[in-house]
């Protein structure tokens, strides 16, 4: 054992978790004595797995085993939402993994406003597409594309028979609606129940129709419908990663989950006259976490694999993480009072021999790389600040930057960065709750970096994330948080040599 003497300036401190078992209380300036064991470790009890926001997958299936209809599921995870109808159903969806377009069909296909025969194949290359004998045949006529750069199925409706369906040469990789070349991208222009369908499997479990979820996966029909059709509405791009929502195309598909497609065929959530926001995320723990909608109970939770967890951290990686040096104490100093053990935690302090550090409970969440953000530390005895979530449009869990689509956080991403899926759910939720505390910090609409514009960006490096705003930019990285530059700020970095020389900025410049 070592001893440590340590002054702690805060009332918020008293008590805490110290690393060691030793609770220590702190009013306003005292020296306190702290035993530290060396190489302690930290335990943290937590529920849920993902954001909260929105839909819990889980949440869903459970209350479908309880005999819930996919209705009353929907409109208990969306309170304020009202049923509609889609009534611009066309989406593009880039395709990531392709790089040309030569495809085939059984059927007859349209391109350049002409028939090409079943089992020909065309190739698109620039303003022309070549028509051939087959995948690797002869050239049988080449044709302008005119002012439509796709290939298209000969009936583009949805829910083709498969002879129909567009497939890649080499692969045989099928697609349901058109292919075409766009902005030097291979684009996949169908229609949004057809797009559904693709992304069902990916986003939700298809063997809950064979353990009486069926009416879950009706739900998930609809809330990613609803989604994409929100994030077109915000003029932002859809592609086939969790940029937005995985979609596998026809081998994505799987007929438990197209019956569920099928059975809400157009049928949306709205919200302001337009698409709703539906986020949703796989676990809620018990409790959604608010925001675009209504905080609510989530019974239905009980049956996830991760309504309850617990994880055990070492002093030494949470010192390295916080960039505290040696861990003398951590707290949970702020939560929203939903469900048992205060909620999900807004704010955690850690304190160490390099100082003190306190972030979101989302970034704590990436940073100790937890499941979620509800979650408690075993031996705190001071009870957190509660702060309950606002509701609704414009308070929601982002602040002023509610609504983005926080999957796009990525879409600048290069090839040569690679995340996995938790990578990049740890980033989301870290980056864009980092954005909001910082915006309201600053004042909200006030603040002197006004109003967002556009969506959030990944540096081509994948090591910082950007937003930018109509009087400046803010920069997040795991190391620095939130970093608000004015355009007066900005511009005096990029005169000292900017991120080249000096690296992401690591101070407000204001």
């Amino acid at each position: 054992m070592r001893q440590v003497r340590s002054k702690i300036v805060s009332a918020v401190l008293a008590p805490v978790i110290v690393v060691g078992g030793v609770a220590a209380v702190a009013v306003t300036t005292k020296t306190v004595r702290i035993e530290l064991a060396a190489g302690a470790d930290v335990t943290l009890t937590g529920k849920g797995h993902g954001h909260g926001r929105g839909m819990g997958q889980w949440g869903a299936f459970g209350y479908a085993k309880k005999g819930w209809p996919a209705d009353k599921i929907l409109r208990h995870y969306y309170g304020g939402t009202t049923a509609g109808k889609a009534d611009k159903p066309e989406v593009s969806v880039i395709l990531t993994k392709q790089s040309s377009v030569n495809v085939r069909a059984d059927a007859p296909m349209r391109v350049g406003g002409q028939t090409v025969a079943p089992g020909q194949a065309v190739r698109l290359s620039g303003a022309t597409a070549t028509i051939t004998s087959g995948c690797n045949g002869a050239v049988v006529k080449s044709v302008p594309l005119g002012p439509n750069p796709f290939v298209d199925p000969i009936n583009p409706a949805p829910s083709r028979p498969g002879n129909e369906l567009l497939r890649f040469c080499g692969s045989n990789a099928a697609y349901r609606g058109g292919l075409g070349l766009v902005g030097g991208r291979v684009v996949n222009r169908l229609h949004i129940d057809d797009y559904v369908k693709g992304v069902i499997p990916r986003e939700s479990l298809p063997k809950w129709a064979d353990e009486g979820g069926g009416e879950a996966l009706k739900a998930q029909a609809v809330a990613a419908r609803t989604y994409a059709l929100a994030a077109l509405a915000k003029g932002k791009k859809i592609d086939d990663t969790m940029n937005s929502q995985v979609y596998g195309g026809v081998a994505g598909e799987d007929p438990r989950t197209n019956a569920a497609a099928d059975a809400t065929a157009g049928k949306i959530l709205l919200a302001g006259g337009g698409p709703a926001f539906t986020e949703f995320s796989a676990s809620t723990g018990g409790y959604t976490a608010g925001g675009n909608f209504p905080a609510v109970t989530d019974e239905g939770d009980t049956v996830s694999p991760a309504h309850n967890w617990t994880a055990t951290v070492s002093s030494g990686s949470v010192g390295r993480a916080f960039g505290v040096g040696v861990l003398k104490a951590l707290e949970v100093t702020q939560a929203n009072g939903l469900g048992p053990a205060n909620g999900r935690a807004l704010k955690v302090k850690a304190v160490g021999s390099g100082g003190t550090k306190e972030v979101t409970g989302e970034e704590a969440r990436s940073l100790l790389k937890l499941k979620s953000s509800w979650f408690s530390i075993a031996g705190q005895t001071t009870r957190p600040q509660i702060v309950a979530p606002p509701t609704g449009p414009g308070a929601g869990i982002l602040g002023p930057l509610e609504n983005l689509d926080l999957g796009s956080l990525l879409r600048g991403i290069t090839d040569n960065v690679k995340l996995d899926k938790g990578a990049i759910d740890r980033l989301l939720g870290a980056a864009g709750s980092a954005f909001a505390a910082k915006q309201v910090s600053l004042g909200g609409p006030k603040s002197p970096l006004g109003q967002p514009l556009g969506v959030p960006e990944l540096t081509d490096d994948g090591q910082a994330v950007t937003q930018r705003f109509s009087r400046g930019t803010m920069f997040y990285t795991q190391k620095t948080g939130a970093v608000a530059m004015t355009k007066r700020g900005l511009k005096a970095f990029d005169a000292r040599g900017g991120v080249v020389a000096l690296g992401y900025p690591q101070a407000d410049a204001l």
